[in-house]
């Protein structure tokens, strides 16, 4: 248990850290590369392009990034004295139960001592529970850090090219890319920032590789209408179209929030809560 607590706090700290690292290589590194002559450059030059959607791609990233933490399950605990239904919902580490109204996939988190309704899991990298209020914004948040990693990979491939004169036409390049500059590295004829550039493009690759499955693992759960805990629980779900289901996350206005950084629109638990 005390090592899931360092990591609960190392794992934000650890993700913004990169993600400091990520936006200065862009904006003091990738894009002025790409101005060959600035008094020159068209309006919509690719490096105003490039440097436009990497502050798209980073700011829906970070804004939901805030909103899964800001927008935390709420703790059901306390509706214990509210006079509400009898329902029981979760078993507490004492083997207590806690009688609340919610739905049945509700679980006590140990990490984060609460009650969190339709628990899906615990997500080190926010620290946080991931349920039915900040689920939306996860699946956002997975999806533009996918989507930035990507564009920053692409980014700093066009740098070393350019700064190496490397031609990564052959799939092979960036395979061997690595241990070649390690060598080149300790043998004195590669530059500690350039083998800095080299290292985070294989930390891009994967954290945009994992983000992405992690995002489409999630999208098929929400389309089967299920949660993580339940699959690991065996919970068996009521059969519901897919459409509902997606609607139950997203809201009907899912537009808005897919892009632009915002809380739950329109999903049917807010509505309920509301009431």
């Amino acid at each position: 248990m005390l090592v899931l607590r360092v990591l609960n706090v190392v794992a934000p700290a650890y993700f913004l850290c990169i993600s400091l690292v990520t936006f200065v290589l862009q904006l003091f590194l990738f894009i002025p590369s790409m101005f060959k002559d600035p008094s020159t450059t068209p309006l919509f030059s690719p490096a105003l392009l490039h440097g436009a959607l990497f502050l798209f791609l980073s700011a829906n990233a970070l804004g939901n990034y805030i909103l899964v933490i800001q927008n935390s399950p709420e703790d059901l605990g306390k509706c214990l004295n509210s006079g509400g239904g009898a329902e029981v919902v979760a078993d507490r580490p004492d083997g207590s139960r806690s009688p609340c109204s919610a739905l049945p996939s509700t679980h006590f988190c140990r990490l984060c001592a609460r009650v969190t309704q339709r628990h899906d899991h615990h997500c080190f990298f926010t620290g946080n529970c991931i349920g039915s209020r900040n689920m939306r914004n996860f699946v956002m948040f997975c999806l533009y850090t996918s989507l930035a990693c990507l564009d920053s990979l692409v980014a700093g491939v066009a740098y070393i090219s350019a700064v190496l004169s490397m031609s990564f036409a052959n799939p092979l390049a960036f395979l061997t890319l690595l241990p070649h500059s390690i060598s080149q590295f300790f043998s004195g004829a590669l530059l500690s920032s350039e083998m800095f550039v080299i290292l985070m493009l294989y930390l891009w690759l994967g954290i945009g590789l994992a983000c992405a499955g992690f995002c489409s693992h999630q999208i098929l759960l929400i389309l089967r209408g299920q949660t993580r805990y339940q699959v690991r629980k065996g919970m068996v779900v009521r059969a519901r179209p897919w459409r509902k289901n997606l609607q139950d996350v997203f809201g009907k206005r899912w537009l808005i929030g897919l892009l632009i950084p915002i809380l739950n629109v329109g999903s049917d638990y807010h509505r309920h809560k509301d009431k």
